[in-house]
């Protein structure tokens, strides 16, 4: 299929978002079983060792996910414009951030993990057995970060159905090495942590054969292209733009899962009940996003005006759709759900109490999803970092009011109010990015 035609299909929209939506899915399934398998030998500390040292490392990695979306946004316009050199070129430069950025975690884990490790609430025993997981997980590094640059080059190219198989082949390999490494060998948490050491650079291999068609040629080669300064600079804007936006997000949502242990044990736990609700939201809407992401960017590649709105309206459409379904299955089964996920009554009973804050979050919340794509596609970073500093400031605003008198009432209203103003700032930009596009 030519990416860049003009012929934009809701089958083509579905085949670039499904897989991903398939590929999220696998993610709490690889946690769970990591969690499970450190279960069975009947001990709290592996637990919590490595549930600490699992958060730590993803938390590092997550900085590094400006690399995905960067990647995706400039490969997108290099494919619309029909820059097959630029294409490949950004394909490496992913790569060789990703495996530089690597090197330096691994040069600088002492330091970097003792300082994490001491925040953490954690005893000796705990905090020593994650220090073992960490020292041997970060040895991945570089796999995990070049990980992140090559899907985001699949996912400009549509190849969705390739990150599938990717995220297929590391977690299926990671969860069969976690039962022969930890329950045949009983290597306990180590064993957990080489069977993730060995996913990802497998991972990293595989992604490499699965974009191979970026080396078919010898373009790949140009290092006074791959090199350039002035595509590196441009590069390093837009991943710095996204690396602070998506720094800001974080804080808001870390924000309040801290402000909510403020309040009783069973409102704190009701509302990590109720979270889990935002990251189904979360894994469907991502689907949408990418393809946004990589449809808006062919088309301001292929400065196609009329088939850059085609591709925001349509994305969106599917976008939205999605989130109307979950809100009326979060309203329908919402607490059928809840009980499926606690046993424990006094957090059903406020569970239930919040639930149509649930039921309002991803209606409320589409459009920021959708516009993050959007903008992703375009590479118009500097407005998503600046509408989310903004966003940010009346979040802030809202805590503030609303949380003295309203309790877990106001704390859920101000994230509500979060997603409003993070859509309707984007929204008030979207006009302008559309007529930048040259028709």
């Amino acid at each position: 299929m030519n990416s860049s035609s003009n012929k934009l299909t809701h089958k083509r929209v579905l085949g670039v978002a499904i897989p991903i939506v398939l590929a999220n899915a696998t993610i709490p399934i690889l946690g769970a079983v990591d969690t499970g398998v450190v279960g069975q030998m009947g001990l709290a500390v592996p637990i919590g060792a490595v549930g600490i040292g699992a958060i730590i490392i993803s938390a590092i990695y997550w900085m590094f996910g400006f690399l995905r979306m960067g990647t995706t946004g400039l490969t997108a316009q290099a494919i619309g414009s029909n820059n097959q050199s630029e294409t490949s070129a950004l394909l490496v430069r992913g790569i060789i951030i990703g495996l530089v950025a690597g090197l330096i975690l691994i040069l600088i884990q002492i330091p970097l993990f003792s300082g994490a490790l001491g925040l953490a609430p954690a005893s000796q025993e705990v905090e020593a057995l994650a220090n073992e997981y960490l020292n041997i997980r970060v040895f991945s590094a570089p796999a995990a970060i070049a990980i992140f640059g090559i899907t985001g080059w699949l996912i400009a190219k549509e190849r969705t159905r390739a990150v599938l198989l990717l995220m297929l082949l590391v977690n299926s390999v990671n969860i069969t090495l976690d039962f022969i490494f930890v329950l045949k060998f009983g290597w306990g948490v180590e064993g957990v942590a080489f069977a993730t050491l060995i996913a990802e650079w497998l991972g990293l291999f595989y992604g490499l054969w699965l974009a191979r068609e970026g080396f078919n040629n010898g373009y790949w080669k140009n290092w006074v292209q791959i090199l350039d300064r002035a595509r590196l600079l441009q590069m390093a804007k837009v991943n710095s733009d996204i690396l602070i936006r998506s720094v800001l997000l974080e804080i808001g949502f870390v924000s309040f899962l801290f402000l909510g242990s403020s309040f009783d044990d069973a409102t704190l736990a009701a509302n990590q009940v109720l979270v889990q609700f935002l990251n189904i939201t979360a894994y469907a809407m991502d689907g949408f996003a990418f393809a946004a992401e990589a449809l808006v960017g062919q088309a301001l590649g292929a400065k196609n005006r009329a088939l850059f709105r085609r591709s925001a309206v349509m994305t969106s459409q599917w976008g939205f759709g999605s989130v109307v379904v979950m809100a009326f299955a979060f309203y329908v089964f919402g607490n059928t759900i809840i009980n499926v996920m606690t046993t424990a009554e006094d957090v059903r009973i406020v569970s239930y109490e919040y639930l149509p804050w649930m039921v309002l979050a991803p209606l409320v919340g589409a459009a920021a999803w959708m516009l993050d794509g959007i903008f992703i596609g375009a590479t118009r970073t500097a407005d998503m970092r600046n509408m989310m500093f903004i966003s940010f400031c009346i979040y802030l605003i809202a805590l503030s009011i609303l949380l003295p008198k309203f309790g877990n009432h106001g704390l859920w209203a101000s994230l509500i109010i979060f997603s409003i103003a993070r859509g309707v700032t984007l929204g008030i930009k979207y006009p302008k990015l559309e007529n930048s596009v040259e028709s």
